[in-house]
């Protein structure tokens, strides 16, 4: 092994190391994030104003996927006897591709969370069912069950109606109240 290295030119032992110790890290890196491993890394940085990018291409993810493909390509392209300049540049791109790719990735895969925080507004239009008896006249706060922002909820509610609201009734909501509090009218059928 130790002849393996003798023999290389310098640049030829920078892409050797680049690339055996970029990937050494990066699969350490993968396999932690596979199976929920998490490596704290502090870093205080502010950055002041909204740039209004969601992409972070500046990780130690991607440092280390540009570090693994640069080293790797490097190595392949002085194989196929490439200029120094040229396999500088092919694996400086081939690396920049790598962190494109996934900083696009994990941009992609972060958008797929769903945030579960209810916007109660979202129930105005909606259609339910009384759960609770709602008070005619405001009189009384009951509950209704309404699908909201993809689930079912069970939610306080008023209404402006002249009779109370039985549990079963069909009802819609027309707006929102107070903090989370539907103003409710009972649907005719």
């Amino acid at each position: 092994m130790k002849d393996f290295f003798i023999t290389m030119s310098t640049l030829e032992l920078v892409f050797w190391i680049t690339a055996l110790v970029g990937s050494a890290v990066f699969s350490v890196l993968l396999i932690l994030s596979l199976f929920g491993g998490d490596i704290d890394t502090d870093v205080d940085v502010e950055i002041d104003g909204d740039l209004g990018i969601g992409i972070q291409f500046f990780t130690f993810k991607n440092v280390m996927a540009f570090f693994t493909l640069f080293g790797w390509t490097g190595i392949v392209c002085l194989d196929n006897q490439f200029s120094t300049g040229s396999a500088i540049t092919v694996a400086s791109l081939a690396g920049l591709a790598m962190m494109f790719i996934l900083a696009f990735l994990f941009y992609w895969i972060s958008r797929l969370a769903e945030n579960g925080t209810l916007v109660i507004a979202k129930a105005i239009g909606e259609v339910g069912e009384v759960y609770l008896s709602v008070g005619a006249n405001r009189s009384k706060m009951g509950k209704i069950t309404i699908d909201v922002q993809g689930s079912k909820r069970e939610l306080n509610a008023l209404t402006d109606s002249k009779v109370d609201l039985k549990q079963g009734d069909v009802i819609k909501v027309t707006e929102v109240v107070s903090g989370e509090i539907l103003l409710i009218e009972k649907l005719t059928k």
